[in-house]
């Protein structure tokens, strides 16, 4: 049977202590007992309680002054019943194995009389048993002599004015720290100058913790020692008391308490007295200031606990300042992120360039969809831009903040398809080293764009469909299920209505992407917006490859706007980006425009048709040699700006001219 023993200490029934079968309760005076008495006519090793067999025994290590149980002398050993008490001095112990009895209701005589019963015992409501004794606190204080109005001082007026010089100096040295840790270890310096404290520290609190605050929540941000020994944790019950009473404590015999026991530090700290003061602004709790005195001869006492929770009140003050500054210097970083992203967002709106009716109804329907979390198909040919209606879709969204990422999913084969949207786990299939985060992972709490949306195969299509009615999904060749936050933003150059009819895509999926749609139209159905677009893209060309470009002529510019464009944008933007490498001069001309015969352009007004370039059959190489050596002729064979335009490294641009066999011609 569970057996305990219960301890009474003054007028109460409080520590409990649950005896352990194979293992020994002793009892006595020495800290290392398991029960530590604090009355002096208890021995040191006084008696200690085992099991044998069934039976609970007492054994009396022969005390000076002996054992009794229920009254009698105990000689050697003596087995337990429960109900019974045990008397040592002038402490109690009662032994039960049932804590529902009643304990009896001792009034001045301190043990019962020789035939007197003890059985029924019962903890009462109002004796909260209590696991551990604790150090014996002799002071308290809430405020100081130091303070306006509390002038009860004790010492003489010189000495007062003595510490409070010693304060201002100190609150002077707790200014110039920068940072808490350094703010500590000036505060620790100031109290072992003016205490005989030999050991020290300061414990921080989470910042924003709400009460009631848990000891265990403190942590260690800098401790100092005079005899260089390590650092021992402060007894529970001190912290505790200090915390919930916002009051500062002295504390005597600490090596009686067992907490400390328990950590095996009473052989190196051998702690006399401690002091521990909370660190406090108004009702705001920072954290503590704990000191202790190994010193017998030299303790702490009360003018130091008044001296420590001064300074504590000051380190208060001067942490929460350090603390404002650093919130006001994440508040500056964050504000200065936001602006970066609010012009990361502006520059990438800024490509949406066009003052057309045609933009300007995208942009509208732009303003209406991104406050919403609504699916959107974004459709259009190739090179119109639907990538760009997705980012500021995105960027004007809620979801500002959060990840955009994009797939294509026309880049891949099926299986690889599913991995990029879904991930895998480990070893899922050859080359899986490692776990991965798919696509809809990485965009949890953003957006996910999915250009060429109509390539997925059908198997992709059900399991997409899955994930975009908010079921999870697993990981490739995993079984946690995953679940995401994602808006989808879906583009596509397919007909899917044709698709759905030739069974190439699901219908239902179509319906669930088919919520809100934006048609980009193609650049040759909004031509206006050609000479904003070239003049956009020259400035950015122009400075990326710092040529002197200011613009088109004329004729350079009438060209480009009859041109049909059937790439689109982003033919504009490779056409204007060639101009300016092979431009000779500040203004873009028409021969230096090279346009596809694909686009088959319909000229009305062309100033030198003689200058137009006819087509000719090149390789790829032929035609990558020839622009190569254009770009070194414009960098006057400058190869670092060269590479730099060309978008290759030094190193690749200085093997193909081998490969080429080219050399810069001599003058």
């Amino acid at each position: 049977m569970i057996a305990y023993l219960v301890v009474r200490e003054g007028n109460k029934w409080r520590d409990v202590h649950r005896l352990t079968p194979g293992q020994v309760m002793s009892i006595g005076r020495a800290p290392a007992n398991r029960v530590v008495l604090r009355d002096e006519i208890a021995s040191r090793h006084h008696c200690e309680i085992f099991q044998s067999g069934l039976v609970w025994t007492l054994r009396d290590l022969d005390s000076r002054n002996g054992t009794l149980v229920n009254s009698k002398p105990v000689v050697g050993d003596i087995g337990l019943e429960s109900g019974q008490l045990i008397q040592i001095g002038d402490t109690l112990l009662a032994f039960t194995y049932d804590l529902q009895e009643t304990l009896p209701k001792l009034e001045e005589q301190s043990f019962l009389n020789e035939g007197e019963t003890s059985s029924g015992i019962r903890p009462r409501p109002t004796d909260t048993p209590q696991p551990v004794a604790v150090p014996e606190i002799v002071e308290r204080k809430r405020s100081t002599r130091f303070e306006e109005g509390g002038a009860n001082a004790e010492l003489s007026r010189d000495r007062t004015s003595q510490e409070l010089a010693k304060l201002y100096k100190l609150a002077m040295e707790m200014g110039t720290a920068n940072d808490p840790k350094r703010l500590a270890e000036i505060v620790l310096n100031g109290l072992f100058e003016s205490t005989p404290a030999d050991i020290g520290a300061i414990l921080l609190l989470p910042p924003d913790i709400s009460p009631p605050v848990d000891p265990s929540k403190l942590t260690l941000l800098v401790y100092k020692s005079r005899n260089q020994q390590p650092y021992e944790k402060l007894s529970e019950h001190l912290s505790r008391t200090v915390l919930q009473t916002r009051e500062a404590v002295r504390a005597k015999c600490v090596s009686d308490d067992p907490a400390l026991r328990e950590r095996d530090s009473l052989g190196r700290i051998q702690a006399q007295t401690v002091i521990c003061a909370p660190l406090r602004v108004n009702e705001k709790l920072y954290g503590l200031v704990h000191l202790y005195s190994t010193n017998p001869t030299n303790p702490l006492g009360p003018d130091d606990v008044e001296f420590a929770l001064a300074v504590a009140d000051q380190c208060g003050v001067a942490l929460e300042g350090l603390r404002r500054q650093e919130s006001l210097a994440a508040g500056l970083a964050r504000m200065q992120d936001d602006l970066h992203t609010l012009r990361e967002q502006l520059g990438i709106e800024s490509e949406l360039i066009g003052g057309s009716p045609p933009m300007e109804e995208i942009n509208r329907k732009i303003g209406r969809i991104a406050p919403t979390d609504a699916t959107v198909l974004v459709r259009g040919e190739s090179g119109v831009g639907k990538e760009l209606v997705a980012r500021a879709i995105h960027f004007s969204s809620r979801r500002r903040n959060g990840p955009f990422v994009c797939l294509n999913c026309a880049a891949l084969s099926e299986s690889l398809l599913e991995s990029e949207l879904f991930g895998h786990e480990k070893g899922s299939f050859t080359g899986a080293v490692a776990r991965k985060a798919g696509k809809f992972e990485q965009a949890h709490g953003g957006t996910l764009m999915l250009d060429e949306v109509g390539e997925m195969s059908l198997a992709i299509q059900a399991k997409f469909l899955r994930v975009l009615e908010g079921h999870p999904y697993e990981r490739v060749g995993g079984g946690a299920p995953v679940e995401v936050d994602v808006r989808v933003v879906a583009a596509t150059n397919r007909d899917l209505e044709t698709a759905v009819s030739g069974g190439l895509f699901r219908k239902d999926l179509y319906f669930r992407l088919h919520v809100v749609e934006i048609v980009v139209p193609p650049l040759r159905e909004h031509r206006n917006d050609v000479p904003v677009l070239a003049n956009h893209f020259l400035e950015r060309f122009a400075r990326k490859s710092g040529r002197v470009v200011r613009g088109f002529s004329a004729t350079a510019l009438e060209l480009l706007t009859k041109y049909n464009w059937p790439g689109n944008v982003r033919e504009l933007q490779h056409v204007v980006e060639r101009a300016v490498i092979l431009s000779g001069s500040e203004l873009v001309g028409v021969q230096d425009i090279q346009l596809s015969s694909l686009g088959d352009p319909q000229f009305d007004h062309i100033p030198d048709p003689a200058q137009q370039r006819s087509f000719r059959e090149l390789t790829l190489e032929v035609l990558e040699q020839e622009y190569i050596m254009a770009t070194l002729e414009q960098t006057n064979w400058n190869k670092s700006q060269a590479a730099q335009i060309l978008g290759i490294e030094r190193s690749t641009l200085d093997r193909k001219l081998k490969r080429y066999q080219a050399e810069r011609p001599k003058k």
